[in-house]
């Protein structure tokens, strides 16, 4: 079982997925970035200077303290909101990211299909149909 497994882990398959996962955790990152920090200002500037970050829909607002009567009780309760500006920035985020990865299998199918347009050239004789040529063209003699 243990050299099936290692037969598996070390196929090129495995590997390049492995890869793949990785390189996705960073370019995610890099896509996050350029999102959060480059088109959502863009955006917004365009938009009325608005930070989709900061669109929320408040529930509950924050309390720094509650009185009992005359006592004060210092007690933090933190805002209860629903972030819709944050998943605006998630669905861009999905959509370049999207967009991104049609450019990368558009342009790796036309490379395939071009080189598999090519045309072969035609392969020469062998060794041994050269030795046969020869032997053919001295017995003609």
């Amino acid at each position: 079982m243990l050299k099936e497994f290692k037969a598996f882990i070390l196929t090129g398959n495995v590997l390049e997925l492995a890869i793949a996962v990785i390189l996705a955790g960073a370019i995610s990152g890099v896509v996050k970035g350029f999102v959060n920090s480059i088109m959502m200002p863009i955006i917004g500037y365009f938009m009325g200077g608005m930070n989709f970050a900061d669109m929320k829909i408040i529930l509950a607002d924050a309390v720094s303290e509650i009185k009992d009567g005359d006592t004060v009780i210092t007690k933090a309760i933190p805002e209860n909101a629903i972030m819709y500006g944050e998943w605006i920035n998630t669905i861009i985020n999905l959509i370049i990211v999207g967009f991104v990865l049609f450019l990368i299998v558009k342009a790796y199918n036309k490379a395939k299909k071009k080189k598999e347009a090519e045309p072969k050239a035609p392969a020469g004789p062998t060794a041994d149909q050269v030795l046969l040529t020869e032997i053919r063209d001295l017995l003609k003699k």
